[in-house]
């Protein structure tokens, strides 16, 4: 039969699903956004369900705990963003 050619391929991908942390979608390997934070690993679907959860994880932080980390991150970026800038920059 034509139909079960590929079933053991069909029924690797299965057992390779994950779940999403924010909406319980099941979605297969090499899709989705996983991340391992604290020794967790946390699965999502779609960017708008990892954006929902990191949102709420960083508005639960208290300030102190962020205040160091935040400054350094938001250093690292502005270097960046004027590199990309000076790049850009018409050279005559």
């Amino acid at each position: 039969m034509v139909i079960f050619k590929n079933i053991k391929s069909i029924l690797v991908n299965m057992s390779q699903s994950h779940v999403c942390l924010t909406c319980g979608r099941p979605f297969p390997e090499g899709q989705g956004i996983i991340l391992t934070l604290a020794g967790r690993t946390l699965e999502f679907h779609s960017k708008a369900c990892a954006y929902s959860f990191l949102k709420d994880l960083v508005f639960s932080i208290s300030e102190d705990c962020v205040s160091s980390p935040l400054r350094d991150v938001y250093e690292k970026r502005q270097e960046a963003l004027e590199e990309m800038k000076k790049r850009a920059e018409k050279k005559i």
